[in-house]
């Protein structure tokens, strides 16, 4: 039996499931949300989210579907699920046995490498800006950071980035890039994977492919492959963005075994559900799904930078589902516009202060959103230069 999302979400009771502060309803994606909610400001169900980068669709019949199915086996621990899970994605992939590991959501991954390959004396590079976390788990274990400014085209800096890595852990890239949107050609991050191979072989790469399904691009490709020829490559793949699965946190890791191996002593020995194993092996499967949601993505992307160019402001390349607006001026008076308008849009990303990072909802988010952002532009100065 198929059934929509909605009834999904009725058929569970799950009406009563946002929280109620100050007798308004609380609802929350992603930690920019819960920041505001922590802050004590409570937000609304009609807010528009376009902070955290989640699919606004959520995941289609067929994984709703496999989720009510595997009710019968959530009293029991996921170790069979798991593994079935694990082998499926090892035969997806064409890698050999033991060259994938599960996580709860990619952070999991990103903190097994950390914890695996780095340590006081081995630091972390990273892009600037990026995605967080992994610095944010340096922090927590005591390992240097050093964080490389993308250049003035908003490209990962990787020469510079190379000449940070001798003697590091780990190398992190963004592929494409959160939340700068762009991407690096697959031949580019082969080359510096065999440079660095031969100036830091002990170095690990870890390439962060969240957004993976989103692109576009012919140049780019998957470095799945390279975990073959290179036992310092690790792959964190994700379910929380184009299979709108960010709330059952699943994600696994790519490498060679014998680096996978040094991993899995931190993963938690059952750290993904039976819900989400459930819905991640059907997700795997729906082609059609993931089709119609790179379609929908590309065209609320499309819409959203017209709104932007035709306001006279310049919007980065983007391979994502997000988009990286450059105001000229610091970006802080945008977001807290738009927020007492009722939509929100992603966090700082330092040190590109004067831009702001939009996740796609959908067109009818964007349609609303966009009256917003006009409104608060427009009332913001200095002008935008055309």
């Amino acid at each position: 039996m198929t059934i929509s999302r909605r009834e999904f979400v009725k058929t569970l009771g799950w009406s009563g499931a946002t929280t109620l502060t100050s007798g308004r309803i609380v609802s929350a994606r992603g930690h920019e949300s819960l920041g505001e909610l922590w802050a004590g400001a409570a937000v609304n169900s009609s807010v528009i989210q376009l902070d955290s980068n989640e699919n606004p669709n959520g995941p289609g019949p067929r994984v709703l579907d496999a989720i009510r199915g595997a009710f019968p086996v959530v009293p029991r621990y996921p170790y069979d699920e798991a593994a079935a899970l694990t082998s499926t994605l090892t035969r997806l992939h064409a890698v050999p046995s033991g060259s994938v590991v599960l996580g709860c959501g990619s952070g999991e991954i990103l903190r097994m490498t950390l914890q695996a390959f780095t340590s006081a004396t081995r630091h972390l590079v990273t892009p600037a800006p990026t995605y967080e976390t992994p610095a944010r788990y340096a922090a927590t274990f005591g390992v240097p950071l050093q964080a490389v400014d993308v250049n003035g085209t908003l490209a990962l800096d990787l020469p510079a980035m190379l000449a940070r890595a001798r003697g590091a852990g780990v190398v992190y890239m963004c592929n494409p890039n959160n939340p700068t949107g762009g991407i690096l050609p697959a031949s580019v991050v082969s080359a510096f994977v065999e440079r660095l191979a031969i100036e830091s072989p002990q170095t690990v790469v870890l390439v962060d492919e969240a957004y993976y399904e989103y692109v576009d691009d012919p140049a780019y490709k998957t470095s799945i492959p390279l975990t073959l020829r290179y036992k310092n490559v690790i792959v964190s793949r994700t379910f929380s963005k184009v299979f709108g699965m960010a709330g059952l946190r699943c994600g696994y890791g790519v490498g060679h075994p014998d680096s996978v191996a040094k991993m899995t002593p931190f993963r938690l020995a059952t750290s993904v559900n039976q819900l989400a194993l459930a819905a991640a092996t059907n997700a795997l499967g729906d082609r059609e799904f993931v089709e119609r949601e790179r379609t929908l993505n590309r065209e609320a992307r499309a819409y959203t930078r017209r709104v932007f160019e035709q306001l006279g402001y310049i919007v980065a390349p983007s391979e994502a589902n997000f988009l990286f607006v450059d105001l000229r001026q610091d970006a802080r008076f945008f977001r807290e516009g738009c927020q007492r308008s009722g939509v929100l849009v992603g966090r700082a990303f330092p040190p590109l202060s004067t831009y702001a990072r939009i996740s796609m909802g959908t067109m009818d988010e964007m349609q609303r959103a966009s009256a917003v952002f006009t409104r608060v532009l427009r009332g913001a100065a200095p002008a935008p230069r055309g």
